[in-house]
């Protein structure tokens, strides 16, 4: 018993239809833009395949290798046989490696839509075609020109028969025939080597140059002796005044048949340069992962009071930025990255009040009460998903615009997906080893290559920074140490909400496969279990905060590690950070000691306290320079006159008065102890310490005010939201329910129907019948049980196509198994379009 095979599809829609539910499956996860909304059947879903925006979205996610075959394809005949493409990939040597890995690509190409056909027809969209085929205004990728027939349309008949009598075939009756005749010689590889035999070298020469493209030339109105032959014999095809081209089919003999110059069926391999034991990987790490969290919460002190205003515009202004550089001892682009990083963890934002400034948020006040693995799990979280991207604070955009941090129009969608990509490649190394940056990125441009169909360089070199800036900023916040990935770099990867899957090591030479592509995000929950594991495995590499510190006789004092809160606290407040590192060093100043009387401590509050945590005896010298500046603070009185100056003692008035100094100040003696100012009161505080003395302001009662920071906080706020990078991923019941909608669409709109006097009805178009036939047609297949096919519309205005078995007509509802749904259901006969007879096959 024989089996006949199944017909040759004759469209993009027939292919479609004959794929099983896992094929279209398939389909939709590579493209979701195609069930956005959700088509009615497969004839639009191959309709919405073709569109320009689809492809292009298709074509920029494919690897180097897959779209080399779609642009041999592009070069190909329509159809072409899979033979014919085999030629092009792998050229007259016929490459072991092309060879092994075709089927792949074209695989890869068929499961996108992006391909259509069975071997001997193997057909690329149109809209494929027409984006990667050559043409003067896009050349091809491939390098190649267009074919003799395409070169030679605008012609006169005259000049294609002097062609083919010049290379020797014999006149036809028309050009068309002609044509033929020479794109049969120019694709025969004996006659067209024979005849290339007989050019002149430096005619060859002139070939050579043209033949890896562009295949555009220029040529003056009499051309020189080596051009002239070629013109002649249609080796060069004139395509404008002064413009000559290379036939794709003289230029292809010359390639040995190869449509590209390199093709890449392999990935880059991505191999340690250097191997690290991975103790030392996880404590550098560690390290680095501890410094993120001391300068997050030094750029948050920093703006505790209220940070830098907001631009008009949005955004931190470029000397703001500066200061903020300068505060945290880094650079300005490592500046912008932790103040992005602390926006989108939600640790701050701006505001909103009438001059808006930038503050932190309540949440910061919660997240630096949590542990230290837990406030690092948290800031690596939010970083992975970000679309806010640091690196390109600085730059201009599209409007030549400055691009500011915390400002518009940093959000690059591809970022999550690249950020993720490189820290997946990472993960495939051994333990401890760091690959080089350049065969990173090298990767990165194999699967995604640099030149799109539409020659976008500047987003895919944006690709390519973005691969920099990740390797970069995953060094700055502890996920890799010395260039490799940590053990919780590693269990952190798994909470990532975007890019490729894990364990895509150095690739197999043997066995080349797709470029993989973006999973489903992970759940909730799944992503809690993965920070709550990266978090356990830091948690013991992260130092313990001490309780003490060194004092030192040089008013310094030695933090050797990170510090208890309280303690760190009061010393911040009690001395200036003058160094930091492994050990953070503190140096004792009059100001600072000023700062610390200012805040309500005394003299006895600030020996008692060092006495507590200081391994190391409070030396003499610190001790007398807290007692030096308690001894002045305070003598000296300021108040609000508009501002006034009391003492005690009427000698060190009469000094204030006799510096010159105070000129600025316009003092005049009110009393023997009282002078009066025409500055406010923190302009004549600040005046008074900058000449030397340690004045105190007061109340209108005469209480000294202790002047403690005011911490400014926002209204609480949410994180700002990553931009998507397309429509989402669907998951597996959205992919069940969206096949079953349009496999249910696409029956009722294919479904035989009987032959009627009406017109037939177009594509996709509803059956139209009066409210009568419409009645009598359901009633009679109630009686005879036959199925009907029927429009639909629902309550929302939603039109659909159904095919339903009437069981039940009454009370104006028409109860029957719908086939489309594989359920029972019941239908209001006003929203019933019409009807229609369904063949008796």
């Amino acid at each position: 018993m024989s089996t006949e095979d199944p017909p040759a599809p004759r469209s993009l829609a027939e292919a479609l239809r004959a794929r099983d539910d896992d094929s279209l499956a398939a389909l939709l996860r590579r493209r979701p833009d195609l069930i956005t909304p959700v088509p009615t059947d497969l004839t639009q879903l191959a309709t919405r395949a073709g569109t320009r925006a689809s492809v292009v979205r298709a074509l920029e996610r494919l690897d180097r290798f897959a779209l080399q075959t779609a642009e041999a394809l592009a070069v190909a005949g329509d159809p072409a046989t899979y033979g014919e493409l085999l030629g092009l990939m792998a050229g007259d040597t016929a490459d072991e490696t092309v060879v092994r890995a075709l089927p792949g690509a074209v695989a890869a190409l068929r499961e996108q839509a992006l391909v259509w056909g069975d071997d001997d027809r193997l057909r690329l969209v149109r809209t494929a075609r027409e984006l990667l085929a050559p043409s003067p205004q896009h050349p091809s990728p491939t390098g190649l020109g267009p074919s003799v027939r395409e070169a030679t349309a605008g012609m006169s008949p005259g000049r294609v028969q002097a062609i083919v009598s010049a290379v020797g075939l014999p006149s036809t009756h028309d050009s068309v025939s002609a044509v033929t005749a020479l794109t049969g010689l120019f694709t025969d590889r004996t006659q067209l080597g024979a005849l290339l035999g007989r050019a002149p070298a430096d005619s060859l020469d002139v070939l050579d140059r043209l033949v890896w493209g562009p295949p555009y030339g220029q040529v003056t109105a009499d051309p020189a002796p080596r051009l002239r032959w070629l013109l002649d014999r249609g080796l060069l095809l004139p395509t404008a005044p002064g413009t000559v081209v290379l036939p794709r089919e003289v230029a292809l003999h010359l390639r040995a048949g190869r449509a590209h110059r390199t093709p890449e069926p392999l990935p880059p391999a991505v191999e340690p340069a250097v191997t690290h034991r991975p103790q030392d990987v996880d404590a550098t790490a560690a390290g680095q992962a501890y410094t993120a969290l001391a300068t997050v919460e030094e750029l948050l002190k920093e703006w505790d009071e209220g940070g830098p205003a907001v631009l008009r515009a949005g955004g931190l202004s470029v000397r703001d930025l500066k200061r903020t550089a300068v505060a945290l001892d880094v650079a300005e682009p490592v500046a912008a990255f932790w103040v992005e990083l602390a926006y989108a963890a939600g640790l701050l934002a701006s505001d909103g009040e009438a001059d808006e400034r930038y503050a932190a948020t309540p949440a910061y006040d919660e997240w630096r009460e949590r542990p230290a693995a837990e406030r690092w799990a948290g800031l690596a979280e939010a970083w992975l998903p970000a679309t806010r991207t640091s690196g390109l604070v600085g730059g201009r955009d599209a409007k030549d615009r400055a691009l500011s941090a915390l400002g518009p129009g940093l959000d690059r969608s591809a970022a999550p997906e690249v950020r993720h990509r490189v820290l997946t490649l990472l993960a495939g190394l051994p333990e401890g080893g760091a690959p080089d940056a350049e065969a990173v990125l090298g990767r990165l441009r194999w699967e995604r290559p640099l030149r799109g169909p539409q020659g976008t360089a500047g987003e895919d070199d944006l690709r390519s920074r973005l691969g920099r800036w990740t390797l970069a900023e995953a060094e700055l916040l502890g996920v890799t140490g010395r260039g490799a990935l940590s053990a919780h770099g590693r269990a952190l990867l798994g909470a990532s909400p975007a890019g490729a899957p894990a364990g895509d090591g150095p690739a197999a030479p043997a066995e080349p496969t797709p470029a993989p592509h973006a999973p489903a995000p992970p759940s909730p929950p799944e992503q809690a279990v993965a920070v709550a594991a990266a978090a356990r495995l830091l948690a013991p590499l992260l130092p313990e905060p001490l309780d003490h510190v060194l004092l030192q006789a040089d008013l310094t004092a030695v933090a050797p590690g990170p510090l208890r809160r309280p303690l760190a606290d009061v010393l911040g407040v009690l001395a200036d950070v003058e160094s930091k590192g492994g050990a953070t060093v503190y140096r004792f100043t009059p100001a600072s000691v000023r700062r610390a009387l200012d805040a309500g401590r005394t003299a006895s509050d600030l020996h008692a306290f060092l006495a507590e945590h200081s391994r190391t005896p409070v030396p003499q010298p610190l001790a007398y320079l807290i007692d030096d500046v308690a001894r002045r603070h305070g003598r000296l009185r300021v108040g609000a006159a508009s501002a006034y100056v009391r003492c005690d003692d009427d000698a060190l008035l009469n000094e204030i008065l006799a510096d010159k100094r105070s000129a600025g100040l316009r003092l005049r003696r009110l009393a023997p102890t009282v002078l009066a100012a025409q500055a406010d009161p923190a302009a004549l505080l600040d005046g008074l310490r900058a000449m030397g003395f340690a004045p105190a302001a007061e109340s209108a009662e005469g209480d000294v005010l202790i002047a403690r920071a005011h911490a400014h906080r926002t209204p609480p706020r949410t994180a700002p939201e990553p931009v998507p990078d397309g429509p989402p991923v669907p998951d597996a019941t959205l992919l069940t329910a969206a096949i079953r909608a349009v496999r249910a669409g696409d029956l009722a709109s294919t479904a035989p129907r009987k032959p009627t006097d009406t017109a037939p009805l177009a594509p996709g178009e509803l059956p139209r019948t009066s409210s009568a036939e419409t009645l009598a047609t359901v009633q009679a297949a109630v009686l005879t049980g036959e199925a009907l096919w029927i429009g639909y519309v629902n309550a929302e205005g939603g039109a659909s196509q159904r095919v339903i078995a009437p069981v039940r007509v009454e009370g104006g509802f028409v109860t029957a198994y719908d086939h489309t749904a594989d359920e029972v259901r019941t239908y209001p006969l006003h929203r019933i379009t019409g009807v229609a007879e369904l063949a008796d096959e």
